[in-house]
């Protein structure tokens, strides 16, 4: 009848009769006014509604993506049950490494009215902003309201579920997970640290998905038994595995290992989801209760939809509403009218309203004041080591905020800082003082720079303070998430710590070992997205400036902030005073000689190229030429503002360098552009330098050497080098 259909129902395509037992099952939400989630899972109208809720999210994820004939409805499809299970069970806070089930994740936050805040108010509305500008990306994204976190690369999603169960003990966060995602070799390296060091943080719940299929062709789990695939998730620290099957409920006959629930009889089918109410509300009842639980949901990729298998995994053009297939598919999932009013109902109420309202993230996390780092103003002319100065001010950050986490996978003694484990203790269930390990540490040590990275860009992202700390040489490794997350933050619609971290021993310290530590290409990562807006790599040339690195980031927000540091002692070029204004400015000068000849101007990006350029200094004002040393130390501040994107991100900062400024330090005769890795950090200075001539001088290699004035020659780094580079030779 009309007036039971919902005024948010337009757009829907189809609805269907009542199912068998609808006016008794059907007849009020199963999750009752005041209540946060269902009273028992085996109550036959919990049951009944979580198919309905599987069905409609089927329907809908269908619906939008066949509406833009583009988007990926697969996997999702096969994840349904499990997913409306949790939020029949109250659980809002559900993150996904699968960055394909966006559709279905939308899908959910159109079903409880999450999706009004971006004036999405009716299914016609939901189809025609998917996958629009200002809309619903095709991957998910921290600007959609109710989404927890980022999802698009594989392998990622378990570190934000991670951190959002350190952060809110008392909160499920449950993460989904396929089945060809599994086969990225960090996922479960990833739990098991994490249950090693956390072993009270057990509100983590993994979700696999397991439907037989990954993008293109049959995942290589597919041949698996059930009892090889419990094992796995045991062997890595799980105390139970739950695992629900459809093929164990399939009264069809006609599927092989991996079954589609929804071609059941409606008997056997509510079997299925009645086992999966049970088992996850088994596993998220063990998860808070300091059982560590896996759930896995086994049913085929596709079920329900229009073509089953990898073959459902995306839309190409022509797969329309109006495909044969897709219609027929539609049809079989189409739900009463009035289904839809008790769905949007039921769902509102899960976990005490909308997941715009109540999940973790929605809300910016109280931190507690760091106020005034204590600083060491060390006088210019001593030396100092830059990572062991700015390790006092990690240990008292900890001590400040107790929530705060270091993770290093190098070790943080071989970068000069082990101050931080002496004061912080590395997170270890052995206690032993000789090494600063207990099991109370705030430093976090997976021998694995992706769960490194991961943990810290998660713990950043849900609201706390962290630091990631590796060699430049490796962190490539766990870049991936640093550029998802920092994109994120860029998007989010409240503030967050920073993504800060700290990478030590580059090229020009570690490139004499050859090829293994050959690795500037992360600063060349770390340039490319200065253009984002909201990354910030910072170049400190002394221990001075170090600090006024780590100060200036831990009180930034929404933004990714690489520091690269030395972790070998050298001389302080500037107070402390003026190390503040320069990474607040950009840029300063560290020498301005005096004469009357032809002004060379060196711009240098890191701190032992400094040693080639002082030397170079030397030879070239012994010839009478006048030298300027320009350190770049927040090369973004030095783009110009229509360079960067900056005025797209939620917490926009929109400090440049004025013209003004920037020719004060840069107009000369000659520029010469050095950096000890990728030249790409010295874009904004030759964008915008007025020289009459200009060079540029960058790491080429490693190669196994006897120190590092061999290895300066090498890279043409050393003073006679850029002497001969100044003089245009």
């Amino acid at each position: 009848m009309t007036h039971d259909r919902p005024a948010f129902t337009a757009g829907i395509e189809s609805f269907g009769p009542a199912w068998p037992d609808f006016d008794r099952l059907a007849a009020a939400p199963a999750i009752a006014e005041g209540a946060r989630a269902i009273s028992d899972p085996a109550d036959p109208a919990a049951i009944y509604q979580t198919m309905l809720a599987a069905d409609a999210l089927r329907y809908l994820t269908l619906l939008v993506t066949g509406a833009k004939q583009s988007g990926h409805p697969g996997g999702f499809a096969s994840s349904v049950e499990a997913y409306a299970s949790l939020v029949m069970l109250g659980h809002r806070d559900i993150v996904t490494e699968v960055g394909h089930h966006a559709p279905g994740f939308y899908s959910a936050l159109f079903l409880d009215g999450s999706l009004e805040k971006m004036g999405i108010h009716t299914a016609h509305d939901f189809r025609a902003r998917f996958r629009e500008r200002h809309g619903l990306l095709g991957h998910l994204s921290g600007a959609i309201p109710g989404i927890l976190a980022p999802a698009g690369p594989l392998g990622q999603g378990q570190h934000f579920a991670m951190a959002g169960a350190l952060l809110h003990p008392d909160r499920l966060f449950a993460v989904t997970i396929g089945d060809g995602g599994l086969g990225e070799p960090y996922i479960l390296s990833a739990f098991q640290h994490f249950a090693t060091a956390y072993p009270d943080s057990t509100n983590v719940l993994p979700v696999l998905v397991w439907n037989g299929y990954s993008q293109e062709h049959h995942a290589m789990v597919s041949t698996w038994s059930n009892e090889r695939m419990s094992a796995l998730w045991h062997a890595h620290g799980f105390d139970e595995v739950i695992l629900i099957d459809a093929k164990e409920y399939d009264d069809t006959g006609r599927f092989g290992a991996f079954a589609d629930s929804t071609r059941f009889g409606f008997a056997a089918r509510r079997a299925f989801v009645g086992a999966v109410l049970a088992g996850m509300a088994k596993a998220a009842g063990n998860a808070m209760s300091g059982r560590r639980t896996a759930f896995i949901i086994k049913q085929l990729k596709g079920a329900g939809l229009h073509v089953e298998g990898a073959k459902a995994h995306n839309l190409h053009p022509g797969d329309s509403l109006d495909k044969p297939t897709i219609k027929e598919a539609l049809a079989r999932l189409a739900l009463p009218e009035s289904a839809w009013g008790l769905l949007r109902e039921t769902f509102r109420r899960a976990g005490g309203g909308p997941a715009v309202a109540v999940a973790a993230t929605e809300t910016a996390r109280p931190l507690p004041p760091l106020g005034d780092l204590p600083l060491v103003d060390h006088p210019v002319g001593e030396k100092a080591v830059p990572s062991t100065a700015v390790g006092l001010l990690v240990a008292e950050t900890g001590r400040r905020d107790p929530a705060f986490v270091v993770t290093n996978a190098d070790g943080n003694e071989a970068s000069g800082m082990a101050n931080i484990n002496v004061a912080l203790g590395i997170r270890h269930p052995t206690a032993d003082a000789l090494y600063h390990q207990r099991p109370d540490g705030q430093v976090y040590e997976p021998l694995n720079e992706d769960a490194c990275a991961g943990l810290a860009a998660g713990m950043a992202l849900f609201g706390g303070r962290s630091l990631w700390l590796s060699y430049e040489s490796f962190a490539v490794n766990g870049w991936p998430i640093l550029q998802t997350v920092t994109q994120a933050m860029a998007e989010l619609r409240r503030p967050t710590p920073s993504m800060v971290c700290l990478f030590t021993a580059g090229a020009l310290e570690q490139g004499r070992n050859g090829w293994t530590h050959q690795r500037p290409e992360i600063e060349a990562y770390a340039a490319a997205m200065m253009r984002n807006g909201n990354v910030y790599p910072l170049y400190p040339c002394d221990a001075n400036m170090a600090q006024a690195a780590y100060g200036w980031a831990m009180a930034s927000r929404n933004k990714g902030v690489p520091i690269f540091a030395a972790k070998s002692a050298l001389p302080i070029r500037v107070s402390m005073a003026a190390a503040k204004r320069a990474v607040e400015d950009g840029a300063a000068i560290l020498y301005d000689g005096a004469g009357s000849g032809p002004l060379i101007t060196f711009a240098v990006a890191g701190d032992l190229a400094l040693a080639g350029i002082d030397a170079a200094r030397d030879l070239l004002e012994a010839e009478g030429k006048r030298v300027r040393i320009v350190a770049v130390v927040n090369p973004r501040r030095l783009f110009r503002p229509h360079d960067v994107a900056w005025d797209s991100c939620s917490e926009a900062d929109g400090t440049f360098m004025d013209d003004d400024a920037f020719n004060a330090l840069f107009d000369c005769d000659t520029l010469v552009a050095v950096s000890g890795g990728a030249a790409a950090t010295l874009e904004p200075v030759l964008l915008r330098a007025r020289a009459g001539r200009r060079e540029l001088a960058c790491w080429k290699r490693g190669e196994t050497t006897a120190g590092l004035d061999e290895l300066l020659v090498l890279n043409g780094l050393d003073g006679k080098s850029l002497a001969a580079r100044a003089r245009g030779v």
